[in-house]
């Protein structure tokens, strides 16, 4: 993932984000060293993922944790915020890791489509 110029997340089996990419860290302002994990409950106010109507993704409705749920790919359109405050239009395909013992987290590749004003 390190070495991938396309920007991505990967997520453990709880959710918990453990690590984004450079590339991700690019178009967010800020990479991963300095933001760390993420749980359920600080998506929003760490990303603010919202839909074309400017209404919030839920944690539950993001490609990645829906990946990870239902253990089959997913895809989706939505915005999120940069740290500088700017929101980005991007689309996510994510994927479910599934290792010997099962579903053992996801990994969600993005990329931004147009800039948002916020």
């Amino acid at each position: 993932m390190s070495a991938l110029s396309t920007p991505a997340f990967l997520v453990d089996e709880d959710g918990l984000l453990v690590f984004y990419n450079e590339a991700a860290g690019t178009l967010l302002g800020k990479g991963f060293d300095e933001v760390g994990h993420v749980g359920r409950g600080d998506w929003d106010g760490v990303f603010g993922p919202r839909d074309a109507g400017g209404k919030v993704v839920t944690y539950d409705e993001l490609p990645v944790v829906r990946a990870l749920r239902t253990t089959q790919p997913t895809h989706g359109s939505f915005c999120v915020r940069g740290f500088d405050g700017r929101m980005h239009e991007v689309e996510s395909t994510a994927f479910p890791l599934v290792g010997a013992h099962g579903t053992e987290g996801a990994l969600s590749i993005f990329w931004q489509v147009d800039e948002v004003r916020a």
